[in-house]
């Protein structure tokens, strides 16, 4: 099993320069983070974790422009979106940003994907809630015609375009993996457009019969990296024992003299899984 590390880098807290570096000196294989744009000042969507919006969740970097820049000063680990609000996002001018960070890395992006749950913040981007999912779907296709075509053309119900060209195209061939976040609505989008399952904030017990879930509906063995997970080894052990492929170990948003010693806790944590 491996250990990555899940964020969420905003301005307060440590940079993605130092933050890649460490990561990487920690012996971890890789680095998502979380995207929002921004949050409306009214909001009627109840935060899926209960309670009041934590702070972080208002101040996220772009998520492009700081995997860059951890790129920049790593050369192994991972680094992905976990997640990017696809519904938010024009596809044309995503599908550039993934190319080119999966080019400036030398191959090592990991595209995150969710329709998220923020219906205001959807709303100001211009996007109906009621047809997230349906569009989400349709630009992930899109996308994948501007990564692997020459000549990429796409017409559908939120996607429009005749044949048109665009570089970079991806280092990894035949791009960079999709890993679809969300519960067992997501599934039949991970059958068709994923790579992998982004769980997240789950238990080994609610993770498993999900799994088979999952392989019922895919029909094939799909795998799980489990996003925000905390240090408790009875929990990690459970995951393991599901064979997960990844845990994304949860880093709070720190200093960044904060951030060094909680990532040093994360590893030895971690160390104690190494195979």
């Amino acid at each position: 099993m491996k250990f990555g590390v899940s964020t969420f880098i905003t301005d307060q807290g440590i940079r993605p320069a130092p933050l890649g570096r460490a990561v990487e000196e920690r012996g971890f294989d890789s680095l998502l983070i979380a995207e929002h744009t921004h949050i409306p000042v009214e909001r009627r969507s109840p935060y899926p974790g209960g309670g009041d919006l934590p702070e972080m969740y208002y101040r996220t970097l772009d998520p492009f422009v700081a995997l860059s820049a951890a790129a920049s000063v790593t050369g192994r680990i991972l680094l992905g979106t976990g997640i990017a609000l696809v519904a938010q996002r024009d596809p044309i001018v995503t599908a550039k940003e993934v190319a080119s960070l999966d080019l400036v890395s030398g191959g090592r992006a990991v595209f995150g994907v969710g329709v998220g749950w923020n219906r205001e913040e959807m709303e100001n981007h211009g996007a109906d809630p009621t047809t997230r999912g349906r569009m989400v779907n349709e630009r992930l296709r899109a996308m994948r015609e501007l990564w692997t075509k020459e000549k990429a053309e796409f017409h559908g119900e939120f996607v429009d375009f005749d044949p048109v060209y665009s570089w970079p195209k991806p280092v990894q061939e035949p791009h960079p993996p999709i890993y679809v976040g969300g519960a067992e609505g997501a599934f039949p989008r991970i059958a068709e457009l994923g790579d992998a399952w982004l769980a997240n904030r789950t238990t080994p017990e609610k993770l498993a019969p999900k799994i088979e879930q999952l392989r019922s509906t895919a029909g094939r063995d799909v795998p799980v990296t489990v996003y925000a997970v905390g240090d408790d080894v009875p929990t990690i052990e459970g995951f393991r024992d599901l064979g997960v492929e990844r845990l994304l170990l949860y880093l709070p948003t720190l200093p960044e003299s904060e951030s060094l010693k909680t990532l040093d806790q994360l590893a030895d944590v971690a160390s104690r899984f190494a195979e």
